[in-house]
């Protein structure tokens, strides 16, 4: 008898549960209403835990944003960010000199290595209408060789990203969007050169998975010793390969097994983990995380004797002018225009 492609299903925790490679993984969705004229939300902030606002109240959440929501000036080191803002935008600025606009589907790779500082705000800029702001932010692990390179960010823009819609045969729709890996001979832009995913061995996948009701669709295999995770996120019931669960739940799989999914009544999304482990000791301390407490103790000093690079920005919490389209400038000043 063949063994089950499923090796566990677990309720969502927050942040969500990860396996080696990755270190973290957050979806925020906030509804945020329309917007003042600091673009913050015009409504009243009465009654929230500004600068430590994780609660939902009335749809949306502040995070540690004081008048524009998002999370201002703060640090990383020994590992990388993949930020997806599928819906609304994220203004970025670091200690390296780079800030970006970027939102709508794009994607940033932010290699921290050893050491950068950074904000991620969220601007709102309709007035009239409510400001919706979606996005996963993942943390992927940096093996010991790279955890003191040059930080670098990348960005995905939306229009590279790749797209692969398969048919099932019951002319039912299958979309699935490709941050990391290779599906169907759709390969997404290179990662950061010192990257976990930057080798082919890694076997790094990143992908959203979005199901119309009926749907069925089978996740091709990986390489066998894979991590692999799909996250239910979205819909009211998915089978998969002969579990079914409900939205909030963690699949863990076999990673060298194809996978058939079959979705329920509703419109479903999913969101896809996997790599190799890296298999290295992980020590966590906030936003430091290196193989030794030896280490952690020597960033934390490093951090506050010299901190990582220059803060040019006037505040904690910039954000860019209301009317300035997508874009980029890195650290070598090299500039990245999307919008007009």
């Amino acid at each position: 008898m063949s063994r089950s492609p499923v090796l566990d299903v677990a309720p969502l925790s927050f942040p969500w549960q990860t396996l080696d490679p990755f270190l973290f993984c957050v979806h925020h969705d906030d509804r945020y209403p329309p917007a003042n004229e600091a673009m913050g939300p015009a409504a009243s902030l009465a009654g929230r835990n500004l600068g430590m606002d994780f609660e939902v109240k009335d749809g949306w959440r502040m995070y540690h944003g004081d008048v524009v929501p998002g999370f201002p000036r703060h640090p990383h080191r020994g590992f990388e960010t993949i930020t997806m803002a599928r819906r609304g935008l994220i203004d970025h600025s670091d200690s390296l000199g780079a800030t970006a606009r970027f939102g709508q589907g794009d994607v940033q790779w932010m290699t921290a290595g050893q050491g950068v500082e950074h904000s991620e705000m969220f601007p709102l800029l309709d007035r009239e209408n409510p400001n919706r702001t979606e996005l996963f932010q993942i943390w992927l692990n940096l093996p010991r060789a790279a955890k003191m390179v040059t930080p670098h960010f990348t960005m995905f823009w939306a229009h590279d990203v790749p797209q692969r819609t398969f048919k099932d045969d019951g002319g039912r729709q299958i979309d699935v969007t490709i941050v990391a890996g290779e599906l169907a001979g759709a390969t997404p832009p290179a990662p950061p050169p010192d990257s976990w995913a930057a080798s082919g061995e890694s076997d790094i996948a990143v992908w959203t998975i979005k199901l119309a009701p009926g749907a069925r669709w089978t996740l091709p295999r990986a390489r066998p010793g894979s991590n692999r995770v799909l996250y239910f996120f979205e819909g009211e019931s998915l089978d998969v390969a002969g579990t079914t669960t409900g939205p909030g739940h963690a699949i863990q799989l076999h990673a060298d097994q194809p996978v058939p999914l079959e979705n329920g009544g509703a419109p479903a999304e999913l969101l896809l983990l996997q790599g190799k482990p890296i298999g290295e000791p992980v020590v966590h301390h906030g936003p430091f995380v290196m193989n030794s407490p030896d280490e952690i103790r020597a960033t934390i000093l490093d951090y506050q004797r010299a901190g990582f690079g220059e803060w040019k920005w006037p505040t904690n919490a910039p954000v860019h002018p209301r009317e300035r389209g997508r874009f980029a400038v890195h650290a070598d000043g090299r500039e990245e225009n999307v919008d007009p």
